[in-house]
């Protein structure tokens, strides 16, 4: 929610749905909005699935272009959930470029191709650094690992987004650089890659059956 800039709670539009909040053109429906800022969400994993099918279905979306489901990450009942119980057009995969966090990245491409949901692409975040003073880049965590990755596995690389101070900043101020700064190399960049995700869905077929997770 502070993020999105975006306070409150869904409004009740009866038969137990919800109305989700509206930010910058875009539906918002998270915990967040629930519960205060910093009180923890102490929950066990069936109270989380339930909490998402009640997200996903219970809150009026209609109509929308995409819905995008931020997730944890991780190879989890979340993941297997979403996978099992909806028809998802493909998932997107989110990753430093060192290769301890590439680790992770690998096992999620792995278990989304097991529950046969295609992958949409990669995208490189903290991909490298431009020093504000002396203008001199330097590759913190590495560079490349995510397109490596993407290369080596068949998927597409659907971009990469620098480590940026003002990122950071129109983050924790609710204002996205793409709103905020919408003619800012950082804020091109992520449209560039929106641009990418859109031509990387119009290639997959999506899936178009519910798959069964088989224990051999």
């Amino acid at each position: 929610p502070r993020m999105m800039g975006v306070d409150g709670h869904p409004a009740s539009a009866g038969n137990n749905r919800l109305q989700p909040l509206e930010s910058y053109g875009v539906k918002c429906m998270s915990m967040g909005f629930l519960v205060q800022e910093e009180e923890p969400m102490i929950w066990r994993g069936p109270m989380v699935m339930s909490a998402l099918e009640q997200m996903l279905n219970d809150v009026i979306w209609s109509p929308l272009d995409i819905l995008i489901v931020d997730m944890p990450p991780g190879t989890g009942d979340a993941q297997l959930t979403l996978a099992q119980r909806t028809q998802l057009a493909g998932s997107i995969i989110v990753s430093t470029p060192q290769d301890i966090a590439l680790l992770d990245v690998r096992k999620g491409i792995n278990m989304f191709r097991r529950v046969q949901v295609p992958i949409l692409g990669i995208v490189e975040n903290m991909s490298h650094f431009i020093c504000p003073h002396c203008g001199e880049r330097s590759d913190i965590f590495d560079h490349g690992g995510a397109k490596t990755t993407a290369e080596k596995f068949g998927i597409d690389f659907l971009g990469e987004i620098p480590l940026d101070i003002g990122i950071r900043e129109t983050s924790d101020g609710g204002r996205p650089i793409v709103i905020s700064k919408s003619s800012s190399p950082h804020a091109l960049a992520y449209m560039a890659i929106a641009q990418n995700l859109l031509d990387s869905l119009k290639k997959s077929t999506g899936t178009q059956h519910r798959p069964k997770i088989v224990m051999d």
